[in-house]
């Protein structure tokens, strides 16, 4: 059975990874020369679907996912948005991407603060929903011989990079989820964070990153390059 993605012989595996904010440097024209080639564009919420289908057609990368945050919702414009084209929903799903076999997997929304709010879950309804998950990843143990890769939230974990007040509380589930299915990257958004504020934390087998506004995320057999373009 296959124990780790296959990376492209000749580079690492490059990844852009978004969250909560615009950012400028790369909504402007000269983003695929400032960007280079990415094999998958991801989005952990709380963005304009416009600005994600502007990465998506700039970047033109081979596989693009996001995840809804708590604060997202149609937009209006020329027309009216309902999701971001040429991106697919992860929520509760999971993806195999076959050129790199790399597993992805997504859980979207923050723990509740507001009634009847969209995307957002009390701590029991989010261990149901990762319990959904957990079915298809156990589908993925049989068929690939693990269980995940990458794992893109918008809320972090109960205690790694959330905050004290309700809205930016974590999720509880997602401790067991990476304790059980030990995926290499949890990434996610939500809390915003300035330097020197911890971005990246070893939880198990899996690093949690937090990846607001962006990152540009390098993976090869070597080990994961986590860096940043300039803001």
């Amino acid at each position: 059975m296959k124990s780790q993605p296959i990376f492209p012989a000749s580079r690492p595996l490059r990844m852009l990874v978004v969250s909560d904010t615009v950012a400028r440097i790369l909504y402007q024209p000269r983003v695929k020369n400032l960007v280079g080639n990415i094999d998958l564009l991801l989005s952990c919420g709380d963005l304009p679907y416009s600005y994600l289908e502007f990465l998506v057609t700039n970047l033109n990368p081979p596989h693009a996912f996001y995840v809804h945050g708590n604060h997202d919702g149609h937009e209006e414009g020329v027309s009216v948005l309902v999701e971001p084209g040429g991106l697919r929903n992860l929520d509760r799903r999971t993806a195999h991407l076959r050129n790199t076999d790399l597993l992805i997997a997504g859980l979207e929304g923050c723990v509740r603060y507001r009634p009847n709010s969209p995307y957002q879950y009390s701590q029991q309804q989010m261990r149901a929903r990762v319990l959904v998950l957990g079915l298809r990843l156990l589908w993925n143990r049989a068929r690939f011989g693990r269980y995940l890769d990458i794992l893109i939230t918008h809320a972090p974990a109960a205690g790694i990079h959330d905050g004290p007040d309700v809205a930016h509380r974590g999720f509880a589930a997602y401790l067991n989820l990476m304790r059980y299915f030990r995926p290499r990257l949890l990434l996610h958004g939500h809390k915003h964070i300035y330097s020197p504020q911890v971005w990246q934390t070893r939880y198990f087998a899996t690093d949690v990153v937090n990846v607001y506004p962006f990152r540009l995320i390098e993976w090869d057999a070597a080990g994961i390059n986590f860096g940043r373009l300039i803001r």
